[in-house]
């Protein structure tokens, strides 16, 4: 049984950043794709960032140019930097492999911008 558990999240103001992390209760991260998602409230769970077991990355447009996923296999961690954060940004934000595992998904972190 693998457990995804994603923390960082907090209150934030609109501009700011902040770091998410996600750890496995074991080894996967180097033989699978990653990725993060987020659920914004009454909308449906969606990915914004992906990394690949040969560290390539590919973005949402919406978080383009302000996100970056990176990972540690070493730490079982995979991270999101996220900068420059806007008002929609707020959701709860998980990771799971893509295509996603019902099986791994964790609990999530919430991130919520406002003034």
């Amino acid at each position: 049984q693998v457990r995804l558990v994603a923390s960082g999240g907090g209150l934030v103001q609109p501009g700011g950043s902040l770091r998410l992390s996600c750890a496995a209760s074991r080894s996967i991260f180097s033989i699978n794709t990653m990725a993060w998602y987020r659920q914004a409230p009454g909308k449906q769970r969606e990915w914004v960032a992906i990394i690949t077991s040969d560290d390539s990355t590919s973005y949402a447009d919406s978080v383009k140019g302000r996100f970056t996923i990176s990972r540690d296999n070493a730490k079982n961690t995979v991270y999101l930097q996220m900068n420059d954060l806007k008002y929609e940004d707020t959701a709860v934000y998980y990771c799971n492999t893509l295509p996603a595992r019902s099986d791994y998904w964790g609990g999530g972190t919430q991130v919520t911008v406002s003034s």
